[in-house]
């Protein structure tokens, strides 16, 4: 086997796996050691800098990183590192003084933003600094997009989103112009602006089209418009018997709002079974702890009504199959219809793009599903002035994404503005710091924590359920905050293999937890694999490999399994073993990113 080579940046990355998940690659366990130490306020920034929303993410996130958590591989649980970074905003000191402001000098160059949600604000937020004159323009009267209008405030409050959202307003250099819509991008690009970038997200909720529904229209409605009309306070009740159509976040939130604004009987009906759903585990949980049933394998056939009055649907009930390929289907399960009594319809079945204020000689490629063609790596349409990011760009996802997507093209706008070739993108920036402090301690606290996940405390639910603003999710206080930090594995801290210290004394074997240190004969990968001290079974996660020891035998490292506890480099005779803090960051547009 070839050694490891760990001066590719991607090889320690892979192995912080929640950072190596995160789309906009926040280095977790930097800021959640800082949140063990009390410092909430660096920790805040360390996440402001990648994710931009730590306030928002902290409570919305879809949480990529915590499927990937290493903790969850010891144990069921990973650690909350979504509600974590929650801590961080939660307990902070004013932060603005640490925030970039723009420069007195403007370097001449003109950006528009259209939508104001997630992606447009984060390209804002890296541009302005740099003396970019920003116009920011959305159809709402305040900034944020989706944040804004389609998470309810009883998961988000108000007040989170304005700190936020002004952050990035207040850096200087940004013109908003809410309360505009546009309805021509060419009118746009006649302004004579240097680059236009489109965050304006997936609009339009897709329609339920079964018998019915046109006569029942008035008590029917789609879930994200009808989320957005709560959200501005237009919509304030609803019937007491509610069908919610739908089985991702959306669906969730419309049935929980739906339980704050008069109805008694909320039901979620999906048409996959309850694994399959699309909305995240925890929201699937939320909505049942709040008495909401959900009900599957259930596909809308008919609306009933009685001269325009909503009185009820009907489902077929299904079953799932599957072809040799895996592809599932569904089919009648042979049982009767299911009539389930309504007096409204929330339809949250899914989100679609609209472009309509897109011309069709404006010099952009749309394909056979009416998205404009983008480069995946620089986000730039078929329109060299014209970028896109968030869900405008490839379809609905979430929130990080739309950030990871905003940082990225505002690389490209800035390489492109400076006359660069915007597919040449920057490498990452790479710090690799060994933790010694005397010959055997560490300067990061390596004691592994036994403690299992713990739970965010909610507010009561006869409390909760009377009140749409009311948040429900009270957040860790610093004392639990402490305690689900350290359960923390510190996986960016890395163990560090010098072969011609190494004495063969076994002692690191010996010392190891989790046996995932074995010396070795050369052999086949896949053949070495079986004879580590405990196979490696995971192909997807590298084996740390060196060479160079005197028996001419390998050291092998299994990455799937250590828990960078630092044993090893504690027992350690000769320094062979080092402990290593890798840390990287994303490069971000700017004089980094450019070439010259």
């Amino acid at each position: 086997m070839q050694p490891t080579n760990v001066g590719n940046p991607d090889y320690f990355h892979k192995v912080v796996d929640c950072q190596w998940a995160c789309p906009a690659h926040t280095p977790v366990p930097e800021y959640i050691r800082l949140i063990s130490a009390g410092r909430y306020s660096d920790a805040y920034v360390v996440n402001w800098w990648s994710n931009v929303f730590p306030g928002v993410l902290g409570r919305t996130c879809d949480r990529p990183c915590e499927p990937a958590c290493r903790r969850g591989r010891v144990e069921e649980e990973p650690v909350a590192i979504c509600r974590l970074k929650r801590v961080a905003a939660d307990y902070k000191d004013d932060i603005t003084h640490r925030l970039p402001t723009a420069p007195a000098q403007r370097n001449g160059k003109r950006i528009a933003l259209i939508g104001a949600g997630p992606a447009s604000l984060t390209v804002a937020r890296d541009l302005a600094p740099l003396g970019y004159e920003v116009v920011l323009y959305d159809q709402d009267k305040q900034g944020g997009g989706m944040i804004r209008t389609q998470i309810p405030k009883f998961r988000l409050p108000e007040a989170v989103i304005d700190e936020e959202v002004g952050y990035i307003t207040n850096i200087g250099n940004i013109e908003t112009r809410y309360g505009k819509r546009i309805d021509s991008l060419k009118s746009v690009l006649a302004e004579n602006y240097d680059a236009v970038f489109v965050g304006t997200g997936a609009p339009r909720g897709r329609d339920l089209d079964v018998p019915g529904r046109k006569e029942a229209a008035a008590h029917i409605h789609i879930g994200i418009d009808w989320l957005a009309s709560v959200s501005f306070g237009h919509t304030d009740k609803i019937g007491k018997r509610v069908i919610v159509l739908g089985g991702g976040n959306t669906a969730m939130d419309c049935c929980r709002s739906s339980k704050r604004l008069g109805g008694e009987e909320v039901t979620v009906v999906v048409r996959s079974g309850f694994e399959e759903m699309k909305a995240s585990p925890w929201e699937k949980e939320d909505a049942m702890h709040e008495g909401i049933p959900i009900l599957n394998y259930l596909v809308p056939k008919q609306v009933l009504h009685e001269n325009g009055k909503l009185t009820g649907m009907v489902f077929e009930k299904v079953k799932a199959e599957y072809d040799d390929k895996g592809r599932r289907n569904l089919v009648h399960a042979g049982e009767p219809d299911v009539t389930i009594p309504c007096d409204n319809v929330l339809v949250a079945i899914g989100q679609e793009n609209s472009f309509p204020w897109i011309e069709k000689d404006a010099g952009l490629e749309f394909d056979k599903w009416g998205m404009p063609v983008v480069d995946p790596a620089t986000f730039q349409s078929t329109n060299p002035r014209v970028f896109f990011g968030g869900d405008s760009a490839f379809g609905p996802k979430n929130i990080i994404w739309a950030v990871a997507h905003g940082h990225e093209a505002a690389v490209s706008i800035d390489k492109f503005c400076h006359g660069e070739n915007i597919a040449q993108r920057p490498a990452p920036q790479v710090v690799m710091k060994s933790q010694k402090m005397g010959i055997h301690e560490w300067s990061y606290d390596n004691e592994i924590s036994n403690d299992l996940r713990y739970k965010v405390p909610l507010k009561e639910k006869e409390i909760a359920l009377k009140n749409i603003k009311i948040e429900v999710e009270l957040g860790f206080d610093p004392k639990l905050g402490f305690a689900e930090a350290q359960r923390c594995l510190n996986c960016d801290v890395q163990t560090v293999f010098a072969a011609k210290l190494c004495i063969e004394c076994d002692a690191c074997v010996d010392i190891c937890p989790v046996d995932c240190i074995t010396f070795t004969p050369d052999g086949a990968e896949a053949e070495v694999r079986q004879r580590l001290s405990a196979p490696a079974i995971n192909p997807t996660q590298e084996l740390y490999v060196q060479d160079g020891l005197k028996t001419g035998r390998l050291m092998v490292k299994d990455e799937d399994v250590c828990l960078h506890c630092g044993l090893c480099a504690e027992r350690c005779p000769t320094g062979a073993w080092d402990m290593q803090k890798f840390l990287l960051e994303t490069t971000k547009a700017g004089a980094a990113c450019r070439s010259h």
